[in-house]
């Protein structure tokens, strides 16, 4: 239903809910009304999560198997059909009105809304490979019987949660791939989608119960900073993404998974660095794929020699990148919903460089400032941040746009300095420092060859391992 103003409900266990209290979507554009959506207050939530035993049991009944079957079917759904957005009135949503939709309200181009889609297709699609990635290789039909007989011994896994909560960002929809595999292990899911991005998880949860899902199986919370925390403090486990600040508070509670900045890297090497030129597409690809939005976004090159060449190098390719209207096919930036908060980051940024030991470098290669207008939205333009000191404020810094710094340190001290990192991307042949970084308790995934941060592999965690998170294998003998 393109071109109108829509209802998007809350969906207590699949129920399609209207609330009196609703938060209106604005086009960042030009600030016409765009949707109005429901609010579920804390009360609700707690209400609704009572009843989590009994809407776990709807999705135990479901053999693995057929779980498996629904995902490919409402991968279909989800990227090619049309879909029930607002099942009170009967609004659909066409994915040309979820591209349009979707870009918006969150800045994100429409090429790269048709992108994520790709992503998050192939994780529905594909949940027995990401599943079996998650196990490694366990036979799900343990999941259907409690127990299998595996290589000679009995295998048995207690599940830990009766429902998955997920708190979820506005940032890029490519995030929704981390949740979907919960259903195919059999764990409903409370969401809480991001402000301004309600859009996806609702398109998902739609499509999967479209597929045959049982509605029991997927609530829909879009919900104020209290009923965030209400679905933290009543699901078994959670996801929750944020900044520094969201995810600390939740820092110490094993049933929150937490997925706050990456600080990812491109890392290179006593010898490799002097072949830095070979590699220098791969990190532009690094820093700017997904507009820089994503956690696996390299914000940081970490270099042991050349690393002012470096900085040059990506700061005269990354300058050419200009902000574009939401709609153009070669758009390559994410606007901001907020203005102010493009404003507020640069001046940021700015405050930092007047300390000692850094330098933008991309202000040379392009005229004017970088907070930029196009299309009726504000962007911040890529930059490029030298650092001749690994402690300035600025090399450990990640913003939701293209924004790296090169650093460079000797190799003694490389993992000493580059701090918590989410990705690595390791350029190195010595077998030395490759035995360092696999014992490097920083780097959470680590890529061992010219691969771009950004580069996925599915059957491998990303950020935790949702199977664990929510299942633990336990002891178990039987006579029978």
């Amino acid at each position: 239903m393109s071109g109108a103003r829509i209802n998007i409900p809350i969906l207590r266990a699949g129920a399609p809910y209207r609330s009196l209290d609703t938060v209106t979507l604005r086009d960042i554009r030009d600030g016409e009304p765009v949707a109005s959506l429901s609010q579920a207050n804390r009360g609700l939530i707690a209400k609704d999560l009572l009843r989590k035993a009994d809407h776990r049991r709807a999705l135990q009944e479901v053999p693995v198997a057929e779980l498996l079957a629904i995902g490919r079917r409402a991968a279909a759904l989800f990227a090619e059909g049309e879909v029930t957005l607002d099942p009170v009135d009967g609004t659909t949503q066409t994915v040309g009105d979820y591209v349009r939709q979707l870009s918006s309200t969150t800045g994100m181009p429409e090429v790269m809304a048709r992108a994520n889609m790709g992503k998050i297709r192939f994780v529905m699609e594909e949940m027995d490979t990401v599943i079996g990635g998650l196990t490694r290789g366990l036979d799900l039909a343990v999941l259907d019987t409690g127990w299998i007989m595996q290589d000679g011994q009995f295998v048995s896994y207690q599940r830990r949660a009766d429902v998955l909560g997920a708190v979820l960002p506005s940032n890029s929809p490519g995030v929704h791939s981390l949740w979907i595999p919960s259903v195919g292990m059999k764990v409903p899911l409370a969401i809480k989608p991001g402000t301004q991005e309600p859009w996806s998880p609702m398109r998902i949860g739609q499509a999967l119960i479209a597929a045959g899902l049982p509605r029991e199986a997927f609530s829909f919370y879009p919900t104020d900073y209290p009923g965030a925390g209400e679905i933290l403090l009543k699901c078994d486990r959670s996801m929750l993404f944020g900044d520094v600040s969201t995810v600390g508070s939740w820092k110490d509670d094993p049933r929150v998974e937490l997925h706050g900045p990456g600080w990812s890297k491109v890392l290179l090497a006593d010898d490799t660095a002097g072949r830095w030129s070979e590699y220098l597409e791969l990190m532009v690809a690094s820093v700017t794929d997904n507009g820089g939005r994503s956690c696996i976004n390299a914000s940081g090159v970490w270099t042991t020699r050349h690393g002012r060449e470096i900085a040059e190098a990506l700061a005269e390719k990354l300058a050419t990148i200009e902000a574009k209207p939401l709609d153009d096919p070669d758009a390559r930036l994410a606007a901001f919903p907020n203005p102010e908060v493009a404003r507020r980051v640069s001046a940021y940024i700015d405050d930092h460089l007047k300390q000692p030991g850094a330098e933008d470098l991309t202000a040379r290669h392009r005229p004017g400032d970088r907070v930029a207008e196009a299309g009726g939205c504000t962007f911040l333009l890529p930059t490029v941040v030298w650092c001749d000191d690994p402690c300035h404020p600025l090399a450990a810094s990640e913003f939701l746009f293209p924004f790296v710094a090169v650093v460079e340190t000797p190799q003694e001290t490389l993992l000493e300095k580059i701090g918590p990192t989410l990705v690595a991307t390791a350029l190195t042949d010595d077998s030395d420092l490759k035995r360092e970084l696999l014992g490097c308790s920083d780097v959470e995934r680590l890529n061992l060859g010219a691969f771009s941060t950004t580069k996925v592999s599915w059957d491998q965690p990303h950020e935790g391992n949702l199977f664990d998170h929510l299942y633990h294998r336990r002891a178990f003998q039987t006579a029978v």
